[in-house]
């Protein structure tokens, strides 16, 4: 079940509506001029008894996951990952925002998974379907319990994030550096502070990112700036000042895709467009379906990231142009699994008794 509103949308929220779900039958319609208000976050315990995700998907610079939440509080009203919370029985609007999984195990199955006689390491990201330092990372530090045992067992990881926190655990990431087994990319969107509040209402302002970037080379940690999602006709114009400003900020490399809007993220972004841009939702939408097919989502490796057309080739052009001119390279720096080590014997390297179960 699922509520949906009838026009202004949840205050503090990217999502302004909360239709049920691919696999829902019941939604709750409000009255025209009723408004609801504010939504308080959730934070429910998922019990999931592993941890790491892997996938052969050729789009993806990394072989394997770990989600240490499900959902995200950031909120960003385009964010492809809205539709797997459809399969917890939760909506892809306000829902994926608002009620969000913790894996409260997460590093303690990640030691007992980096322990199997049989583990094979291969580069780590976090995250694929999250962010790991989204604003309850800050209390709970579950992604920072991940590194610490990514640390101890000298394991790749390449960490992808909107939220200045991960400036936090730079002390690990640069441990982690020092074996070639560490990688960040920050992910900025825009560098105009209100489209950024609007369209990511909870992840770090552009210029906190911009800083994160400073702290992370600072400390020797190979970063690079993923300038993702580009919304045709919304923000692709910013490439040259987001690359200027990120190579300046001290990002060595960079990446982009074009924004895709799978299920239910299209009538999430929709109704964005609505609230935030009226009388523009017609022509980016449009743009977008140039660029992904008349589903806004085009399926197909190799296509799906990129797009098509002659909207996805302008921003490939002004991508590449803008990346050639900072002196930034398109592929992320080398990451090696050659220092992994199991240390510690047979048994546990952490005490894991305190943990929520």
């Amino acid at each position: 079940m699922a509520t949906e509103p009838a026009g202004a949308g949840w205050r503090g929220r990217g999502a302004a509506i909360n239709r049920a779900g691919r696999f829902e039958s019941l939604s709750i319609d409000y009255d025209p001029g009723e408004e609801p208000g504010r939504v308080r976050t959730q934070f429910l315990k998922d019990d999931s008894q592993s941890i790491i995700s892997r996938h052969d998907s050729p789009d993806l610079p990394f072989e394997a996951s770990l989600n240490p939440y499900r959902g995200c509080e950031h909120g960003c009203a385009y964010c492809y990952a809205r539709p797997t919370h459809e399969f917890l029985g939760f909506s892809a609007g306000v829902d994926f925002e608002s009620r969000i999984l913790v894996k409260h195990r997460a590093a303690e199955l990640l030691e007992a998974e980096l322990r199997r006689a049989n583990y094979q390491p291969k580069v780590l990201s976090l995250s694929g379907v999250t962010d790991p330092y989204q604003p309850v990372e800050r209390e709970l530090r579950i992604t920072r319990s991940c590194l610490e045992v990514l640390a101890a067992f000298r394991h790749p990881v390449g960490m992808i994030t909107k939220n200045h926190l991960i400036t936090r655990d730079v002390d690990l990431l640069a441990e982690l550096a020092t074996h070639q087994a560490a990688v960040a990319y920050i992910s900025i969107t825009t560098l105009d502070a209100d489209l950024a509040r609007e369209l990511e209402p909870r992840a770090s302002t552009p210029r906190a990112r911009l800083e994160a970037i400073s702290v992370l080379a600072a400390a020797g940690v190979p970063v690079g700036v993923s300038v993702a999602p580009m919304i045709p006709g919304l923000n692709d114009s910013e490439i040259p000042a987001i690359l200027t400003a990120a190579a300046e900020a001290g990002a060595t490399f960079a990446g982009y895709t074009v924004v895709r809007l799978p299920f239910g993220v299209k009538d999430v972004f929709a109704a964005w467009l609505d609230r935030h841009r009226p009388g523009m939702r017609e022509k980016i939408l449009g743009r977008i379906a140039e660029t992904q097919g008349a589903t806004l989502s085009h399926g197909d490796f190799g296509t799906r990231l990129r797009g098509q057309g002659i909207w996805a080739e302008q921003i490939r052009s002004l991508f590449q142009v803008s990346r050639n001119r900072c002196g930034m390279l398109l592929r992320r720096p080398e990451v090696s699994t050659g220092a992994f080590r199991c240390p510690g014997g047979d048994g546990e390297l952490f005490d894991w008794g305190g943990l929520e179960r």
